[in-house]
Order: C-alpha cells, then sequence, then structure tokens
C-alpha cells in the first residue's frame, strides 16, 4: 500500500436519508486528562436496546472495567445492529464524527487511512496495554496495519461456509449430516428445499449494501478465482471463475426458481428470511447463526454449517475477514493507553468480555462455535480459550464439524474491498433479478468501474 499521506479517497457514495444523523453522532473527547489523571473515551458498537442480554453485559463490563481502573470512564455510543453499515460510516469518518475508539471492519483501513480520522498506535500497542497481543493471529494484525505502522486492533475474525437448516434439509430428504460439497450439489439441494413451498428459497444470496460484492467475492475464492491482481492494481474477476459465480446464481434464480422471488437482500433481510425457516441454504461464517437467534429469534437447533462448496470438488479457498478499532487521531497518550486496556479487557481477554462463556451459556447466548479464532493456534491464550469454550459449550458442537473438520484455505478481503463490493453489488443484483442479464457485460461493465476505482489509489 501507498503512504498514508499519497492516498486519495475512493469513498463509497453516500446515501440520502441516513439512518443516523452525523449529529447525533457526534462525540468530540475531552482530549486530555485532568490533575488527578482521569481520562474519558467514547467508544461506538454498544448493543442496541433491542439486544437486551448483549446490551445488559456490555454496561456490566463497562461497570466492571471502571472498577478495576477507576481513572477511565467509558462513555458508550450505539450505532445500530451492524455496527458498521457502510454508508453510516463512511459519512462518519468524513463528517469526523467518529468516537474515540471506533469500530471498522478489516477492508475499512484504506478509507480510514484515506480520512486522517486514524491515529497511528505502534507505540502504545505492549503488553501493558494488550496482553494478549502477542498471541493474536499474524494475519489478523496484519489488516490493521500499513507500512509496518499498526493503526487498528483486530477483536473477530473469521472465514465462511455453507449455513443450512437442518429442519429443512430433513423434510427435503436431504441427510442434515451431509451437506452439499460442491456448486452443483447446492443447486440439487436447493431444488429440493424449494419444492416444500410456502415461500421457501432452498439457497438465498445478498445483492445490496455491499452485501453482494462481498458474497460474489466468497463465491470466487471457492473456484481459485482473486478479486484484483496480486500487485492490487487491475480487476481480475473478469474471467471464467468470475463468470461462473454468476451463472451458478443465474441458473438456480431462473432456471431451476430455487431463490425465492423477494431479491435485493441485505443482511438483516437474510437473516430475517433464514429465522422464520424461509432460507434452506447460505453462504456465512459460524456467528451467523448468532445473528439469527439474538436478532431475529430463530433457534440455534435449526442450523448447522459445512464448508465453503467448490465448483466440482473442494472449494479452493474460503473469504475470511473480521472487525476491529480504530483510535480517533488527536487523542491524548493518557487516552490511546485507556482505549486499549478497555479493547484488551472486552475484546481480546480469555474468559473475560466476548469470551465469557460461562456467563453467556446461561443467557442462551453460543458457546461452542468455531469462531472466533483470534489467537494463533498452540500459544497461551489460544488454549486457555478453546479449554473455556469446551468446558461450557451450549451448542451441538457436531453441528459445525463438518466446517470445522474441514478447513479450507483462507483469503482474506482486498484493500478497499467496500468500494468494489458497492461495484458487484450491480451484478449480483442483475443476474437476480433480470432473467435476460447478460453475464458477460454484466462483469465486463464491473471490471471497468473497479479499475477505475484501483486507478484512484
Amino acid at each position: 500500500m501507498s503512504a498514508p499521506q499519497n492516498r486519495r479517497v475512493a469513498a463509497l457514495a453516500l446515501v440520502a436519508g441516513l439512518g443516523l444523523s452525523l449529529a447525533a453522532c457526534s462525540t468530540k473527547s475531552d482530549n486530555s486528562s485532568d490533575a488527578s489523571g482521569k481520562v474519558t473515551i467514547t467508544v461506538d458498537c454498544q448493543p442496541v436496546g433491542a439486544q437486551q442480554e448483549l446490551l445488559r453485559d456490555w454496561n456490566a463490563d463497562v461497570a466492571e472495567f471502571q472498577k478495576l481502573h477507576p481513572n477511565i470512564t467509558i462513555k458508550s455510543v450505539s450505532v445500530g445492529e451492524q455496527c458498521n453499515n457502510p454508508p453510516d460510516f463512511t459519512a462518519r469518518l468524513q463528517g469526523g464524527t467518529v468516537t474515540d475508539v471506533f469500530y471498522g471492519y478489516m477492508t475499512d483501513l484504506d478509507q480510514v487511512l484515506d480520512s486522517g480520522q486514524a491515529m497511528e498506535i505502534t507505540e502504545y500497542v505492549t503488553k501493558d496495554t494488550i496482553p494478549t497481543w502477542d498471541s493474536l493471529d499474524a494475519g489478523a494484525k496484519a489488516a490493521f496495519s500499513d507500512g509496518g505502522k499498526v493503526y487498528g486492533v483486530p477483536t473477530k475474525n473469521y472465514s465462511m461456509g455453507l449455513v443450512y437448516n437442518k429442519n429443512l434439509f430433513q423434510q427435503a430428504g436431504l441427510d442434515p449430516k451431509n451437506p452439499p460439497k460442491t456448486w452443483a450439489e447446492v443447486r440439487t439441494a436447493a431444488k429440493r428445499i424449494a419444492a416444500l413451498g410456502n415461500g421457501i428459497a432452498g439457497y438465498s444470496d445478498y445483492s445490496a449494501a455491499n452485501t453482494g460484492g462481498w458474497h460474489f467475492t466468497a463465491e470466487l475464492y471457492s473456484q481459485g478465482g482473486r478479486l484484483v491482481s496480486e500487485d492490487g492494481k487491475k480487476a481480475d474477476f473478469n474471467n471464467p471463475m468470475g463468470r461462473q459465480v454468476l451463472q451458478n446464481l443465474k441458473d438456480m434464480r431462473y432456471g431451476d426458481d430455487s431463490m425465492g422471488a423477494k431479491q435485493l437482500l441485505q443482511w438483516p433481510d437474510l437473516l430475517t428470511n433464514a429465522a422464520a425457516g424461509k432460507v434452506g441454504m447460505f453462504i456465512g461464517a459460524p456467528d451467523a447463526t448468532t445473528a439469527i437467534v439474538t436478532q431475529f429469534q430463530g433457534k440455534y437447533q435449526d442450523w448447522a454449517m459445512g464448508p465453503m462448496p467448490g465448483q466440482d470438488g473442494p472449494a479452493k479457498a474460503t473469504l475470511g475477514g473480521g472487525e476491529g478499532y480504530f483510535v480517533k487521531k488527536g487523542l491524548s497518550p493518557e487516552q490511546v493507553r485507556a482505549g486499549l486496556m478497555w479493547l484488551a479487557y472486552e475484546k481480546l481477554t480469555p474468559g473475560k468480555g466476548q469470551f465469557d462463556y460461562v456467563r453467556a451459556k446461561p443467557e442462551n447466548q453460543p458457546v461452542g462455535l468455531p469462531q472466533p479464532q483470534l489467537f494463533t493456534v498452540g500459544s497461551d491464550a489460544y488454549r486457555q480459550d478453546l479449554d473455556l469454550r469446551k468446558a461450557n459449550a451450549n451448542v451441538n458442537v457436531e453441528d459445525f464439524a463438518a466446517f470445522e473438520n474441514n478447513p479450507v484455505p483462507v483469503r482474506f478481503e482486498p484493500p478497499n474491498a467496500q468500494a468494489i463490493y458497492a461495484v458487484l453489488d450491480s451484478a449480483m443484483s442483475a443476474v437476480l433479478t433480470d432473467p435476460n442479464a447478460n453475464v458477460d457485460a454484466l462483469l465486463k461493465t464491473a471490471e471497468d468501474k473497479v479499475n477505475g476505482l484501483l486507478a484512484t489509489r
């Protein structure tokens, strides 16, 4: 990547009528510590009110952290169920209204650095602020670094596979313990599930709000392709592998009528349908089941997961990604350290925060899912987390055995991914809404637009 000062912004186009006003997000920090050494920091991604258990746990963690560190005050901000809706996030970046410690996807590094909002935190990331730092996965840390400098802290990572509804598999005469392993098998299974009627989609996919491009990428990786060239300068999906991705979807949508009539689905749309028992299969990460249950009133026992399908055999690769937090430029050293200590407590310590399985188990939050895998295999933190996860499992780990026991090589998202995903949404939506869509033309148009984006970097 080029140095931050030489970057040019390739930001997503903002939409009118954003659900979250910039004024409501404005969170100016105190930017100093008082004479007593007390500091205040603002942190986003607090669970929304509808997520009652998650919100209660967050507030309890804030209270406990502040008891341990009485000189630090955490002010929590909620920015919606997704934490990062790309247009909203871009608006906050460009408006300078991000919190002191702000959430972002791994794919957001470029636009965060372009915006000038993030602080380099290399010197602050130590065992004193984040005791498990040396145990964190190197690839996850690299996604928040540029030119050897650290700008963010990873707090979750994932890889994608085939999420499927066991009940619908059984009703359709399919074996819930033997999920499809190829896209041809997905197509066959989808037809049988869709034949159940009642508005059930055998297979469902995204095609809006950047999620379509995200899934196009995952499915392209399964074919062995890549989104951009190795040097990052050119689009690399207008080829037989990219063509196969779109053709698979078009065939299922119009050849088989196995994807349902309602399209242009975004993240909450698909998961709402899934929770209602109207989706047989979709591509997702293990925590998709968490969202189905905690946000959309589904049931854990309905869901299982297999590896990403390949075209004619095992997938060549699967998409990996994740999330983390950046620190807003201009904070005092005391505020930076306080923010990192909070992230360490809430996100990166076995037995605490997101890894507090003892607390999660009676609340029916999932324990035992093969995610996140933030810690390097074999490290002390990894072993401690694995022992706690197994001891407190409350989901049937066998439902995820096919996914966990058949690992697929992980390929992370490319730089500037969100802007590229926005372009590819158009190709995805076209093949799912137009029976006459020309796959070759769609890929060529998307290629030209993505090359234009990459040329401005």
